[in-house]
């Protein structure tokens, strides 16, 4: 017993002291502008958009076959896609890199449909549709397909019947589920690359109520308005990903090394940034090399959240050559990619 509880003491003493010698971090929720997701070659700026959604002559019976499987409206896909694209070209006339944005007034009926993307274009395809059209980079719509599906449910309810007497009757519910699934590609001629390839998928429900099958189904009045919303949305999305976004990243700091570090974490707590810098630069010239290097990567954090970055990379170095504060060196590295990528955001 004597020999368990002295290997309990021995235990909770060097739990204590790596605690103390590491010192206590807490995490910080900051935003940062990032680049666009998909970039283009600076030069380009008209945009021609193409809609390649139609299938090809070959395919036309089985998309056909799936519309009515589906219960799918004649001109749904037809109407939605024209949707996606007129919404894109909306949303892309807002990003100041782009002069003009052109719908171009053919398709390519080169697709296999049910969804499928489909081959890409030639080179060759895509430089002459760029001088025909007087544009610089083409955008399609590869996909462009709905599938709904059907559940129907039964109810026995009483109907009103002539002189307002209620007479047992049947009523019809279809649930009707619709999932509509598109496809993009940019098409950038001038680095012969395709800067993006993406898929997006949606779907809607709606009911309707009848006294048989289809007068339920004629009563679902909400779903092509449902359909058609979506696909604008999708449009306006996507230009999106041409354009600097905000995003959250966490930033580590520590809080409880000494006194000073805990003073200041309750300042940080409540904003006051520049009385909890004085208390870390105080304790960057700390005897206790390891908690000298805590303040120096406190001092990096610091100045990243002031904008000085070029300062906050000194610190962090100085955290990590001076003191070997292994946390540094990533810091470090995730400070140059801010610099860089804030040269990428300034040509926006």
């Amino acid at each position: 017993m004597k020999n368990i509880l002295t290997y309990k003491i021995i235990i909770s003493t060097l739990v204590l002291l790596i605690s103390i010698g590491c010192g206590s971090k807490k995490s910080l929720k900051t935003e940062v502008i990032k680049p666009p997701i998909v970039t283009l070659d600076s030069s380009v700026k008209k945009i021609g958009i193409l809609n390649r959604s139609v299938p090809s002559d070959d395919n036309v019976g089985l998309d056909q076959l799936d519309k009515i499987l589906s219960i799918e409206g004649a001109k749904l896909d037809e109407d939605g896609a024209k949707q996606a694209i007129i919404s894109l070209k909306t949303a892309l006339l807002q990003n100041p890199r782009f002069t003009e944005v052109t719908i171009l007034p053919m398709s390519l009926k080169e697709n296999p449909g049910g969804g499928i993307f489909p081959s890409p274009i030639s080179w060759d395809q895509i430089d002459k549709l760029c001088k025909t059209n007087n544009v610089d980079a083409i955008f399609t719509l590869a996909i462009y397909d709905t599938d709904a599906k059907a559940s129907y449910t039964v109810e026995n309810k009483k109907i009103e019947g002539p002189l307002g007497l209620e007479l047992p009757g049947v009523e019809h519910q279809v649930n009707i589920e619709t999932k509509i699934k598109t496809g993009w590609r940019i098409y950038d001629p001038i680095r012969k690359k395709i800067s993006d390839q993406l898929s997006v998928n949606e779907k809607t429900k709606s009911v309707g109520k009848g006294i048989n099958p289809i007068k339920a189904i004629e009563a679902a009045t909400n779903r092509k308005q449902s359909v058609l919303q979506i696909s604008q949305k999708i449009g306006s999305d996507y230009a999106l990903r041409l354009l600097p976004y905000k995003d959250n990243v966490y930033r580590d700091y520590y809080v409880k090394a000494t006194p000073n570090f805990e003073i200041a974490k309750r300042k940080v707590e409540t904003g006051q940034w520049d009385g909890a810098a004085e208390l870390w630069e105080k304790e960057t010239s700390n005897s206790d090399p390891e908690i000298a290097g805590q303040a120096c990567f406190n001092m990096a954090f610091y100045n990243e959240i002031k904008g000085d970055y070029t300062k906050a990379i000194e610190w962090a170095t100085r955290a990590y050559t001076d003191y070997e504060n292994k946390n540094a060196l990533k810091y470090i590295s995730d400070l140059k990619e801010r610099i860089e990528n804030n040269k990428i955001v300034g040509g926006y």
